[in-house]
């Protein structure tokens, strides 16, 4: 980015704010915001092995013979074959006496109608468990399968709402790319052909019940799928971090800590892709970020992550991506809700100056310097930049999932002429 455009594009958006500041000084920040809901009851609940470390996918036949003597092997396209670690995976399972049936072809925002080949193919075969090697896309299309095994009617019912599974096989993974933190996390997301609607589903069922996570399998990714990692990863804690919950002062500060994480690791392989110490840091951040450690004693919002879905549902997108430009439109919309969370996201992550007759300005800055930075890992941060026209803004609000009282998020509840302002804001 130029110091000319940068200077430019900052003046711009500070002269929005002072506009919106002066027509409504209690929404954006002038008066403070009192609203006050102390720290929630929870359980907390990981069962997922995790095996970190080099060298770590030559003991996945051990753990898949824990569960089972025949697995589907559940993965994308070549790569892991280019890579050598298919032939590692194999000799793995054959040593440990595994038998195993494949099903490639998995696409990023999976597809059910894989899945369900994937279900009938687990039935004819009798599998035992589910092996995704992969990211996040693998992992949920096989958490999808393995839902959809034991379940007598479509596997979709799940994500309509329809149904709540009892039962599931058991999924393992390889993970090959950090981002949506699905080998540890309890939810899903497939997109259905019929309609492009892509819908998640969370049940303590998807965990899987073993990740091996070597960083060194990450060495190849291009940079802009590492990109898009990073911001997946970062959506996943700042849906957590938003909250109206107060007295969460721990998790706070273990979900900026991971966030810095992210900010400072993300650069360094970029630049050095083989840097095992930060694609160590990245990996490792990336699951902590969405096993709900971060989730203790809060109500994340989420109203990010039902956009984006509906934009990489109908483009296709990457999902990190998508979320690189949603994220930044949505807390500019909603940041006047409450100034003072914004003001620490500012200060503590970003570290940005304090203006302490403003703060709504030190708000908006910390805004700013997460587009800044989406946009200096080469990320998209406008619609445009996606190629998405503006003529189906209204089709993408129309189908973003709300909940029963017709509204999405938690931290401000949107309604459909809100999704539709920020997708405008985000153009």
């Amino acid at each position: 980015m130029s110091r000319v455009w940068e200077f430019n594009y900052w003046a711009k958006e500070l002269c929005i704010y002072w506009h919106l500041s002066m027509a409504n000084p209690v929404a954006y920040g002038r008066i403070p915001y009192k609203g006050v809901v102390i720290l929630d009851n929870f359980t907390f609940q990981s069962p997922t092995k995790i095996i970190f470390g080099k060298d770590t996918e030559h003991q996945v036949g051990n753990e898949v013979r824990a569960h089972g003597s025949k697995v589907l092997l559940h993965y994308g396209g070549g790569s892991i074959k280019k890579t050598g670690l298919y032939d590692r995976v194999v000799q793995s399972l054959r040593g440990a006496g595994v038998k195993f049936i494949e099903l490639a072809g998995v696409q990023p925002n999976p597809r059910l109608s894989l899945v369900h080949e994937g279900i009938e193919l687990c039935r004819k075969e009798n599998v035992d468990l589910i092996l995704a090697v992969g990211g996040g896309s693998t992992i949920d299309s096989a958490k999808a399968i393995a839902l959809g095994v034991p379940y007598d009617g479509n596997v979709w019912d799940f994500f309509e709402g329809k149904a709540d599974a009892d039962k599931a096989l058991p999924v393992g993974v390889v993970l090959t790319l950090p981002a949506a933190g699905s080998e540890a996390s309890d939810s899903c997301v497939i997109t259905n052909e019929e309609g492009w609607l892509k819908r998640g589903y969370g049940n303590q069922l998807n965990r899987p019940v073993f990740a091996i996570m070597n960083p060194e399998l990450t060495y190849t990714l291009p940079p802009y799928q590492t990109a898009c990692g990073a911001a997946d990863i970062m959506a996943h804690i700042m849906e957590r971090y938003f909250t109206n919950t107060r007295d969460v002062d721990f998790t706070d500060l273990l979900s900026e800590a991971t966030l810095k994480t992210i900010i400072k690791h993300v650069p360094i392989v970029l630049e050095d892709p083989e840097n095992y110490e930060s694609r160590a840091q990245i990996m490792w951040a990336g699951t902590i970020a969405h096993n709900d450690l971060l989730s203790t004693g809060r109500v994340g919002d989420w109203a990010s992550h039902q956009i984006e879905h509906e934009l990489s549902g109908i483009y296709d997108v990457a999902h990190g991506a998508g979320l690189a430009v949603v994220f930044p439109a949505w807390m500019k919309y909603v940041y006047h809700h409450d100034i003072p969370r914004f003001t620490q996201f500012a200060v503590r992550v970003w570290n940005v100056e304090q203006d302490f007759f403003n703060p709504g300005k030190t708000a908006l800055d910390g805004i700013l310097h997460l587009e800044s930075f989406f946009r200096s890992i080469g990320l998209p941060v406008r619609l445009d930049e996606l190629g998405v026209p503006s003529d189906r803004l209204e089709e993408m609000a129309n189908k973003t999932k709300t909940g029963n009282d017709g509204k999405v998020g938690n931290f401000v509840k949107l309604t459909h002429a809100d999704v539709l302002k920020i997708l405008e804001l985000a153009k």
